[in-house]
């Protein structure tokens, strides 16, 4: 048998790994091409980033045209809003006139709900417009993504915090006529759009379709009304102002209906929407009951599903029921008895216990709303 470091056995039809094979195959990965990774097929590629958060979906338009072809397309930002839906965020809009300044945070669901009255926020960039003192919005409402407003000086606008994209609306023919008394908005799933609408102080009513430039008169809401009005269901809610009924308005027939509240005494309706109903808070003087409409329209199918202990001891009286976690939690709105400042109130019904999460801020106004982060260009 040969000697030395490069001997091969004569018997055996392998050749011994030498010294000098081992420098081979130590240098061998300087000049063969790596291993080819495995190639996607095209129609996965939109599923898979169509789950994605709407921040990294941003940064992602930028990497290549491809993407940014593929990412701004309508359907695909419908396909993603659809599989958002479960992603609720809670937007906080403060804002402090003495000072001039106007913030939005953010905080999803989940540390809302925590058990610690500290909750980590993320401060979301606002448009120049809506940041000047002049320019501050009186009332705020949102849909699926989308904000929709009432500048102090008048003006109506939409707005996507997730996506940066913000569209001021048209005005109307008659502005110095027009005194607003209450905005809605919300998808009017016939026409696969979205409406604003705007009721003056007279009762008249206008409507607002996204992509048209103009505002449409419909019918004048036929009784009078009290608070802010809801949008479910297709449907823009206002309670009566005897508190004898709901007034539903058809944003597809574009007619009005009566709705039935439902068979209990109260002191005061307020209503709201809950997973994805018509809700309403029925105050007393020692509980708040919340019911919501499961079918809607059927008077038959109120249900009660919590009583939640009044807060007037406290010094809070209830606003709004705002949003119900899958383990029946309730997370309501109060404002302070003796001054304008908002407190959310979170209500867990299998302990009966009463928390309340700290927003540390010095503003004059807060306004709370839950929105899905979304690619819904306004």
């Amino acid at each position: 048998m040969a000697q030395g470091s490069d001997a091969v056995s004569a018997s055996h039809p392998f050749t011994v790994e030498t010294t000098t094979t081992q420098r081979k195959r130590s240098t061998g990965t300087l000049t063969c091409p790596p291993p080819e990774l495995p190639t996607l097929p095209f129609d996965l590629l939109p599923e898979i980033l169509c789950r994605l958060p709407v921040k990294l979906l941003v940064q992602l338009r930028c990497l290549c045209e491809f993407f940014n072809s593929l990412i701004s397309n309508p359907k695909f930002a419908k396909k993603h809003l659809q599989l958002s839906t479960k992603r609720h965020h809670l937007l906080v809009t403060s804002w402090n006139i003495s000072r001039g300044e106007f913030v939005q945070h953010d905080f999803p669901i989940p540390l809302v709900f925590s058990t610690s009255t500290a909750v980590t926020q993320t401060q979301l960039y606002a448009p120049n417009i809506l940041t000047n003192p002049r320019n501050f919005p009186t009332v705020m409402c949102c849909s699926e993504g989308i904000l929709c407003g009432q500048l102090n000086l008048g003006s109506y606008f939409l707005y996507n915090p997730s996506i940066r994209k913000f569209k001021l609306l048209p005005p109307f023919e008659n502005p110095c006529e027009h005194v607003p008394l209450y905005i809605n908005f919300g998808y009017d799933h016939f026409i696969d759009n979205y409406k604003v609408i705007v009721v003056s102080t007279k009762n008249e009513v206008s409507v607002y379709t996204l992509g048209t430039d103009y505002w449409k008169r419909i019918e004048d809401i036929p009784y009078n009304i009290f608070g802010e009005g809801v949008f479910v269901s297709g449907t823009v809610n206002w309670l009566a102002s005897d508190d004898s009924f709901i007034l539903s308005l058809d944003v597809e027939k574009e007619s009005y209906q009566q709705v039935l509240l439902p068979d209990t005494e109260n002191d005061l309706w307020i209503l709201g929407v809950l997973r994805n109903c018509l809700c309403i808070l029925a105050t007393s003087n020692l509980f708040l009951d919340v019911w919501i409409m499961n079918e809607y329209g059927n008077q038959e199918s109120w249900t009660k599903l919590y009583s939640v202990p009044n807060m007037q001891d406290h010094g809070l009286e209830a606003y709004t029921v705002l949003y119900s976690s899958e383990d029946d939690q309730l997370l309501l709105e109060f404002n302070e008895m003796r001054s304008d400042k908002v407190k959310l109130v979170v209500y867990d019904s299998k302990t009966g216990t009463l928390n309340i999460p700290e927003f540390q801020n010095n503003y004059d106004q807060i306004c709370q709303n839950f929105y899905i982060e979304s690619l819904i260009s306004p």
